[in-house]
């Protein structure tokens, strides 16, 4: 048994007994950097410096930087743990459940009588500030399974953990001044560094996420390195809290969620419903014009036939339950996808090589049971609007078009201004098909990236379980990060429906499938938009482009007229004729994020002009002829232009 290890730490080696702590060997081979020294990287993992080593490593030293994602895991673990001794500090016999740092943040979950209030918050904060400033180290143990129990013998959150840990594994436990944990670490060397955090929130959570058990109550914040930095994210919360889907959503009367209906099912109102519709029209248009046929397919099929596809072994927690009808033994279900359905179209008649690819495209609904716990507005429902397509080809067709595929998603991404990023997605460890299948799906996807030269992420194991995927993340106005696109490469599916297509030389052969949708769902889309625009949407996009406000009545029906002269030339206009001062719908119109007020007064309606309001301008009004107008706006409808204000001028002599 060897008694020694060698370690590596950033380009020095040394050979060192088994079980020497990090600390240890930072002091013996960097000691210059042994004050600033956080833990360190080894691999994937972040070591604090009281670990002890008992294997070969290369270590990396993590020093306090908040573009570190290590360094912040460091300081956020240990933030949950100062959150965790202040409120067992306020609240004795709170009872302790998990504490892990998040994206952004960390939280601690806590059994206490009742929720906590934003009063509470505050207090809890500065109680946490003393125990910063008491500058406690957080010192590691490791203990046998036994003693283990022992010390936590009244906590039935921590007994249940424990027993979830595999026999053999490493037992360990943290303690920061009064407050013990069972924890497998990392942590900061002290409290004391633990200076810029905020708590942000606090709400229910089922115990394990299961809405059988008990409900506890979580606490949520989060730490920076830095004051700027923190700000700079509380801002960012702020921005975010402004542009929040769900608010704007009501606010715009786009949709909503109806109690008597169900959770997670969206009433699309007229305003949101024309969202829908324009962007149906213009991913419709798009796929036209790039060689789709569109199908549509019902919305419940066969149990028999998902059985067939595999969905219903891989998938049956998200599909809804069987219904039977007339007496089938079979039942059915309502779909969570499309491609066993557009897999029949394919399959109801003979194919040759000379027919492909066929590209069968559906804007479709389809029905996933996302638990209610999981629902959020428009980002995760039960009811989803896809942009769903799935391409039949030979397999030497499947390079150009999946570039075809990314080139659409690069004009979709520029049209609505979103930067993006692309992740190559691998085998999961669920999945159905070869290995070999497999090897052929991931190599065609990389080499379709490869051939355009387009910067890429792996994602190990992140696969479709019937197939490897490329997925696109897009950036909004302030930063976050969404779930867009996504092609996905199949081979297996094919297979399981015995498809096939007449070759060159006569005989059958196996198409490959590509499935891909580029909004997404358009759900979670439209929610995307509804925060990266503010609200504010384009006007191309707007569902309502032009509002006409009479001044007096005496002017409505010039401004009547002009609503339906511009309705006719196929702008979306309305007319708010209501018995309220010009000033007070001015300012409703701009809540409502109008791109355009026109006001028609006498001299307007005498001298076929229009005095122009614009959203977000800094003038108060531009006065122009009906004609002007309106073939500005049609330019910018035409040219999808994310920036009306800039593009309106007013003729010479008319301001």
């Amino acid at each position: 048994m060897n008694t020694s290890i060698r370690v590596t730490l950033d380009g020095s080696s040394a050979e060192v007994p088994v079980g020497t702590a990090v600390r240890e060997v930072l002091e013996r081979l960097r000691p210059d950097l042994a004050g600033q020294a956080l833990g360190v990287r080894a691999g994937e993992e972040v070591l604090d410096l009281q670990r002890r080593l008992t294997q070969d490593a290369k270590l990396e030293v993590v020093t306090a930087a908040d573009g570190d994602p290590g360094a912040l895991y460091l300081l956020r673990h240990s933030a949950a743990h100062v959150l965790a001794t202040a409120v067992r500090e306020l609240w004795p016999n709170a009872g302790i459940g998990f504490g892990p740092p998040i994206e952004d943040g960390f939280y601690y979950d806590f059994d206490v009588p009742r929720p906590f209030t934003p009063e509470d918050l505050e207090a809890i904060e500065a109680k946490m500030r003393e125990v910063v400033e008491a500058d406690h180290p957080f010192e590691r143990r490791e203990v046998s399974r036994g003693e283990a129990r022992a010390l936590f013998a009244d906590d039935p959150y921590k007994l249940e953990r424990l027993e979830e840990i595999p026999e053999g594994d490493v037992i360990s436990v943290y303690r920061d001044g009064p407050f013990l944990d069972l924890c497998r670490g990392p942590h900061l060397p002290r409290t004391g560094l633990v200076q810029h955090f905020k708590l942000l929130s606090a709400a229910g959570a089922y115990w394990r996420g299961d809405e059988r058990r008990l409900m506890l109550q979580r606490i949520y914040g989060t730490a920076f390195f830095s004051r700027q930095s923190l700000e700079r994210y509380l801002h960012r919360l702020e921005e975010a809290k402004r542009r929040d889907h769900r608010m704007l959503g009501k606010q715009l009367d786009l949709f909503s969620i109806q109690e008597d209906g169900g959770p997670g099912l969206i009433y699309w109102h007229p305003k949101g419903a024309m969202l829908q519709f324009l962007l149906r029209r213009f991913i419709e248009d798009e796929l036209l014009k790039r060689g789709y046929e569109l199908v549509y397919t019902p919305h419940l099929a066969s149990e028999a036939l998902f059985q067939r596809s595999g969905h219903l072994q891989a998938y049956a927690e998200l599909m809804f339950p069987g219904m039977e009808l007339e007496g089938e033994v079979r039942g059915y279900r309502v779909k969570p996808m499309n491609c066993p359905m557009h897999m029949l179209i394919y399959a109801s008649q003979q194919r040759s090589y000379r027919d492909l690819p066929k590209r069968y495209a559906e804007v479709a609904s389809v029905y996933r049971f996302e638990r209610s716990g999981t629902l959020h507005g428009l980002l995760r429902v039960r009811s989803l609007t896809m942009d769903d397509a799935h391409i039949f080809c030979t397999p030497e067709q499947i390079e150009d078009e999946v570039l075809g595929m990314l080139d659409l998603v690069d004009h979709v991404m520029t049209t609505f201004g979103f930067e993006y990023r692309l992740a190559l997605s691998t085998r999961p460890a669920k999945r159905i098909g070869s290995e070999d299948l497999w090897d052929a799906a991931e190599t065609a996807l990389r080499r379709a990236l490869e051939r355009r030269t387009l910067a890429y992420a792996l994602d190990e194991g992140g696969g479709a379980f019937y197939g490897a995927k490329i997925d696109c993340k897009f950036h909004d106005a302030i930063g976050r990060e969404w779930q867009g696109a996504t092609i996905q490469l199949d081979f297996v599916l094919p297979e399981r429906f015995g498809l096939a297509y007449i070759g060159p030389d006569n005989a059958p052969h196996r198409p490959a499938m590509i499935h891909r949708a580029i909004f997404g769902t358009l759900e979670r889309f439209i929610g995307g938009l509804i925060e990266h625009f503010a609200g504010a949407f384009p006007v191309w996009l707007a569902p309502v482009q032009v509002r006409l406000l009479p001044v007096k009545e005496g002017h409505r029906a010039a401004a009547a007229d002009l609503a339906a002269r511009l309705r006719a030339a196929g702008f979306r206009v309305e007319l708010d004729d209501r018995n309220e001062t010009v000033s007070y719908r001015v300012r409703d119109g701009e809540v409502l994020k109008i791109p355009y007020i026109l006001v028609i007064g006498e001299r307007e309606a005498s001298a076929g002009t229009v005095a122009v309001r614009r959203r977000g301008a800094e003038e108060k009004q531009i006065v122009m002829p009906v004609e002007a107008f309106m073939v500005q706006l049609r330019r910018e409808v035409a040219e999808r232009s994310r920036d009306p204000v800039q593009s309106l001028t007013a003729p010479a002599g008319r301001a």
